[in-house]
């Protein structure tokens, strides 16, 4: 025992940072108070662990961003550059099923300082920025209101209507089905007679352009038989685990949520030079200014899968996520150990409901936790369509505390159409959100340049910003920053327990607190509770 873990099976090299071969299992015993996060950002609400989790990260990345990384509120470091099983049973954390090399550092303090450790020794920052776009204006996503009907006249209407109803133009994502099939790179000609017109009147509303992809191929197409026989796409054993990849000629067909496709394989160098050279065309030929690079999930590479190099369906997973690297304006749902890359990663889509809305907190600074800074939460008011079928089950409310909770995040993206679906009071509270957020703007890309340099998360969970505080199981509050706390409202009745650390806090009504404190309020529709920092920055422990 040493550092209150056990390995069974292992070799152990005992220092400052303790590096293990698992052959058996790890037992991690948890310490007096110690609370643990990471691993899918998805099954944040359910941290800080409780007992009975359990997650094997092999294959399944829960729909979202994960990473092979476990932080405790005591400063320990969970890494393995590989996918592993981990559970907690009693005051034990189980690591098992590793497929790589555990690292378990317990040199830092806290969960903040944990991070710092993990940041610089696995995922340090790359100086490098998403297009600020991102951040400085709202997003506008065409999926909720055209679904599968992407179309030329309907999306230059939806574009004017947001410039028309008193939205500030952005980033505009042209979203699935704007091609003939998966794997043609060319706008579909009955649904977008000129595309690259569109996209110029788009331009010239004061909008840029991004446009759905995603890694999958339709099969018995033309480009499907030009990339099987160059062998660009993943390949099928056929149920001979003795077959090579050179012996093999068939493709792996998978079931992904738009029925069944072949998928790229990017271990092959040829086979990434060909997609990154579509996009480009694309970009070429059409003006499309980057892309929304969607799916990659682990879950869908076959792990009997053949391909030109080894690799497991999280490095799968990892690969397409370096297709993002080439186009400041990019965007994922899905990502496995890409962290202090310049990618943005948006929280899965999310339910039209209050109790998706208070995932969105911790999602997003788990988010944080794992590398990903440059974070999205869901489209305002949910982004899964099923949830936007009958409108007549539509909450208003709901939509305007959605756009309150997103306006400091560090970005903020409309799917539904607010206009469309609100009364005119609702719109203007909508709309006051966006002025709300052009505020903070500055501040908002001062964190983006810093979290570029340093790493550090633009929001930041309670736990981070003020350890051992008692905040380790807060979720409903969250620091833009070190100086700025924001407390959104996320249920029905507006009721909102306010908690605020040590130190002076200045709320946005001018009243002067002093910390720690908490009371318990109504807020009215309408209003963001937010809390300035007066003077330092009391509280870092």
């Amino acid at each position: 025992m040493k550092n209150g873990f056990t390995a069974g099976l292992v070799f152990v090299l005992f220092c400052c940072l303790h590096t293990i071969r698992i052959y058996g299992q790890t037992v991690v015993t948890i310490r007096e108070g110690e609370k643990w996060y990471g691993g899918a950002v998805s099954d944040a609400h359910l941290m800080p662990f409780k007992e009975g989790y359990s997650l094997d990260m092999y294959g399944d990345t829960r729909g979202n961003q994960a990473a092979p990384l476990l932080l405790s509120t005591k400063g320990r470091v969970i890494w393995s550059e590989e996918p592993f099983r981990f559970s907690f049973e009693g005051n034990k954390l189980v690591i098992n099923r590793a497929k790589g090399q555990l690292t378990i550092d317990s040199t830092a303090g806290n969960l903040r300082e944990a991070f710092l450790v993990a940041e610089q020794r696995y995922f340090p920052a790359q100086n490098k920025l998403p297009d600020s776009l991102l951040f400085s204006q709202p997003q506008y996503n065409t999926w909720i209101e055209l679904v599968y009907n992407q179309n030329e006249a309907d999306i230059l209407v939806y574009a004017k209507a947001i410039v028309n109803n008193g939205f500030p133009p952005g980033v505009l994502m042209i979203d699935d089905n704007w091609a003939d099939y998966y794997g043609r790179f060319d706008f579909r000609k009955d649904r977008f007679e000129n595309a690259m017109a569109m996209i110029d009147s788009l331009h010239q509303l004061g909008f840029k352009v991004m446009l759905w992809i995603s890694p999958f191929i339709s099969p018995d197409t033309e480009v499907f038989r030009y990339l099987l026989g160059k062998k660009y796409l993943l390949l099928s054993n056929g149920g001979d685990s003795s077959l090579s990849w050179s012996n093999s000629d068939k493709p792996a067909i998978l079931s992904w949520w738009n029925g069944y496709s072949a998928v790229l394989d990017f271990t092959n160098p040829a086979a990434k030079e060909w997609f990154i050279g579509r996009l480009d065309y694309m970009r070429t030929r059409y003006h499309v200014d980057g892309f929304k690079l969607d799916a990659g999930d682990a879950d869908f590479y076959p792990a009997a899968a053949l391909s030109y190099a080894p690799a497991t369906p999280n490095e799968q997973s990892r690969l397409w996520g370096t297709i993002g690297l080439s186009f400041s304006l990019n965007e994922y749902r899905a990502m496995w150990k890409m962290g202090g890359q310049p990618l943005v990663e948006r929280l899965r889509d999310k339910q039209h409901s209050w109790t998706d809305l208070q995932k969105l907190i911790p999602g997003i600074t788990t988010a944080g936790l794992l590398g990903y800074p440059f974070a999205c939460p869901d489209m305002i008011g949910g982004g899964e369509f099923g949830s936007f079928r009958d409108l007549t089950q539509l909450d208003e409310e709901l939509i305007v505390r959605s756009a309150e909770c997103s306006a400091l995040m560090p970005m903020m993206q409309f799917s539904v159409a607010p206009w469309r679906v609100l009364s005119d009071s609702n719109l203007r509270l909508v709309r006051a959100a966006v002025a709300l957020r052009k505020k903070y703007t500055p501040y908002i890309l001062h964190l983006a340049r810093s979290a570029a340099l340093t790493g550090e998360p633009i929001v930041r969970s309670m736990e981070y910003a003020f350890p051992n505080q008692g905040f380790a199981e807060e979720k409903g509050e969250f620091m833009l920053g070190d100086k700025l706390l924001i407390a959104p409202v996320l249920t029905k009745d507006g009721i909102k327990t306010i908690l605020l650390p040590k130190g002076k806090w200045r709320e946005d009504t001018g009243k002067v607190f002093q910390g720690p404190c908490q009371f318990r309020e109504v807020i009215p529709l309408g209003r963001l509770p937010q809390y300035e920092r007066v003077g330092g920055r009391p509280g870092r422990g």
